[in-house]
């Protein structure tokens, strides 16, 4: 079985798109967690009337959200989905057999931008290069999307919590030394430009390559190197 966990912090406006889209899926082998941070808006009555499992925590961060989904998830492969992705017409099916038929420990996803804008195809085109090379030589893909097997999950002890940003990377690179890890070619996400698009492009560029640069140099970056913020979009 397939567990969806969607790590939440005020996402009432993206979540039922994404819930919309999962529930639209040729699959139904999956439970939903929705972990959330203790959310002020109506992200607990979307998730619930849904029917998602749903478990929340004082504590705000990714990391911790994904791993209190972790926690309680029923399948032996877990797919970390961010609140403001949005998944192909059966898209689930085909990741989870490549998945497993390819017997990976670990894998990321192509992404595509939601916006027409140039610059975005862009971003995809040195984004799909970067992260083909890399499954071969560095494993890391960004968090949006991460597909991983409950038991080497376990072994690792989850995503490191004391991380302050690009705990994906981490985790990533962690689970690859216990096993495979692939980029899944039958899929691919679509990515939200919202932080893109209200902080700036090259703000934030600079914020992920301030970040990428200290995680090769001195690895994961357990203090506020960049003003990033959680559920402000």
């Amino acid at each position: 079985m397939l567990s969806i966990i969607i790590p939440t912090l005020n996402e009432e406006k993206y979540l039922p798109k994404l819930l919309q889209d999962i529930k639209k899926q040729n699959f139904s082998d999956y439970e939903i967690i929705v972990s959330d941070g203790s959310s002020q808006d109506k992200t607990k009555e979307i998730a619930l009337t849904e029917g998602c499992i749903f478990i929340s925590d004082e504590k705000k961060s990714p990391a911790r959200q994904r791993n209190n989904g972790a926690n309680v998830a029923k399948g032996d492969t877990l797919l970390f989905l961010d609140a403001d992705t949005e998944l192909p017409n059966n898209s689930l099916e085909k990741m989870y057999f490549e998945f497993k038929q390819r017997n990976l420990s670990v894998a990321g996803f192509y992404l595509n931008f939601n916006s027409k804008k140039f610059i975005y195809r862009l971003f995809e085109f040195f984004y799909h290069g970067t992260c083909w090379l890399g499954q071969y030589f560095f494993p890391a893909s960004v968090g949006v999307g991460i597909l991983a097997s409950k038991i080497k999950h376990n072994q690792i002890k989850g995503f490191d919590e004391s991380i302050f940003i690009a705990e994906d990377y981490d985790y990533i690179n962690r689970l690859a030394k216990l096993g495979r890890y692939r980029m899944i070619k039958s899929s691919f996400l679509y990515f939200s430009v919202r932080r893109l698009e209200k902080e700036g492009v090259i703000r934030v560029l600079w914020k992920w390559f301030k970040g990428g640069v200290y995680f090769l140099v001195k690895g994961p970056i357990r203090k506020k190197i960049v003003n990033y913020e959680f559920g402000k979009y």
